[in-house]
């Protein structure tokens, strides 16, 4: 069998790939990776379908050994990559190992392997959804990955790594409950600082609460979309990512844009963050 070996996961490794859309009516969150962007280019560079399942790994410290011949890539932010370098295709003999260090920004780094990896699918995703415990299992030391066939790769992406900022400006569209708050959009400009709660659920922020307009009452749960900004009785919100849950019973003040989720995904705590109504 065509396989990688793990001899270390890191803090938290999961297996990804594009994600399940489409099951919302059941409960059942999109997941995929936080970063598409990153694990896009991953297979990309190994010769893989976009779609592809590779490895989501918070904070490196990876370390597998190739079982057969294969090229893997890691991308998201600049990592330390043993032997290579990140965001280019490094061949590993069979016995060879490979780790990833700590990025020095950033959250979360992609590693794809050519053929990708090939474990049983669920709902059609072979991602690991966090809040409803469906895919694969969290990785472990000694799991063995089977890998398909490798493809050809179309040619090297060039690419310089993007430093994670330590500040985001996030474009959002106010509502469906904007209404329920006074100065929603100043409220949501001023500066929040996402706080080491945060997990693929969502980022949890600390800063200046938002104050309701009228009377508290609550919503029957209604349906939230990725990205939607949910406001609990603090007032501090909550942004939700790739594993939150299908339907909300506390009010949505805003949206953030999707071109803003993958930078949201590589958010780490203490990043500022200030929402801007576009």
């Amino acid at each position: 069998m065509r396989g990688i070996e793990i001899l270390d996961p890191g803090p938290h490794a999961l297996i990804q790939d594009l994600g399940r859309p489409g099951h919302a009516h059941l409960g059942v969150p999109p997941s995929g990776a936080l970063d598409a962007p990153a694990l896009r280019l991953a297979n990309r560079l190994v010769g893989n379908d976009e779609s592809a399942a590779g490895v989501e790994c918070l904070l490196g410290g990876l370390t597998l050994k190739a079982r057969v011949p294969c090229t893997v890539a890691v991308t998201g932010p600049p990592v330390d990559v043993s032997p290579g370098c990140s965001h280019m295709p490094l061949f590993l003999k069979p016995g060879q190992t490979l780790s990833i260090g700590t990025p020095a920004t950033g959250l979360r780094s992609y590693l794809a392997v050519s053929g990708g990896l090939t474990v049983e699918p669920a709902l059609g995703s072979r991602s690991r959804d966090v809040l409803s415990a469906i895919g694969p299992e969290p990785l472990k030391a000694g799991d063995v990955l089977p890998l398909g066939e490798p493809g050809v790769p179309c040619g090297w992406d060039v690419i310089r790594p993007a430093v994670a900022p330590p500040e985001l400006i996030v474009p959002v569209t106010l509502g469906p409950r904007d209404d329920w708050f006074d100065d929603p959009a100043g409220s949501l400009a001023k500066a929040w600082t996402v706080t080491s709660e945060s997990n693929r659920v969502g980022l949890r922020f600390e800063g200046k609460s938002l104050r309701r307009a009228g009377e508290i009452v609550e919503l029957p749960s209604e349906g939230v979309l990725t990205g939607a900004i949910q406001v609990p009785p603090s007032g501090l919100p909550v942004l939700f990512l790739a594993d939150h849950p299908t339907t909300g019973g506390y009010p949505v003040v805003a949206v953030a844009a999707r071109g803003a989720l993958s930078a949201l995904g590589q958010a780490r705590p203490g990043t500022t963050v200030r929402f801007r109504p576009s």
